[in-house]
């Protein structure tokens, strides 16, 4: 699976850099061990993370965005969902979205200059810091378009040391430093 639009981390194991690059892709089916994506044009299976909370086939729908994490050599691993979201209406500073595993959520918009109309879709995520609810970009057709915050997906991993259980290698992958922005 080779992603188009992607960030990187960079790695090391014994020296060597393995540089993990994060893309998104589109839900299409998903299973309690990985789930299946459209991804570049391709439909893949990709593992998750094993951050991604467990009943995974309950929380991962189709529909949802995820962000992969791909190394060279073809390992990949899902380590982040967006929901597919309906835009109920905007407020000062605040976006209102109906979501079917969470109902009526607020959430701060990623950019603010933003346009949210009632009755589209976006992309709505929890956990990244700053805010219990952010909403991104427009729900697009190809995972390539989707305007999310790959950035701050793979800060997180950095600062709290999750790549570690991401990049298995035996045990011989260890964070060196993250490189963001590059595609």
């Amino acid at each position: 699976m080779s992603l188009r639009h992607t960030r990187c981390v960079a790695a090391s194991t014994t020296g060597a850099l393995i540089t993990p690059r994060l893309g998104c892709g589109i839900v299409l089916r998903a299973g309690e061990d990985a789930c299946q994506v459209l991804a570049g044009g391709q439909v893949v299976s990709v593992r998750y993370a094993s951050q991604l909370p467990a009943p995974r086939r309950e929380r991962v729908l189709p529909g949802h965005l995820v962000a992969i994490a791909e190394v060279p050599g073809g390992s990949a691993a899902v380590v982040w969902r967006w929901y597919d979201a309906v835009v109920l209406g905007s407020e000062a500073g605040s976006v209102r979205l109906w979501e079917p595993a969470h109902g009526e959520v607020v959430a701060q918009p990623r950019r603010p200059q933003q346009r949210y109309d009632p009755g589209t879709r976006a992309y709505l995520s929890a956990g990244l810091p700053g805010a219990e609810w952010w909403v991104a970009g427009r729900a697009v057709d190809q995972a390539e378009d989707a305007e999310v915050e790959l950035n701050e997906v793979g800060r997180l991993y950095a600062e709290q040391n999750m790549w570690n259980s991401v990049l298995y290698q035996r045990g011989l992958v260890r964070l060196m430093r993250p490189c963001y922005g590059m595609g």
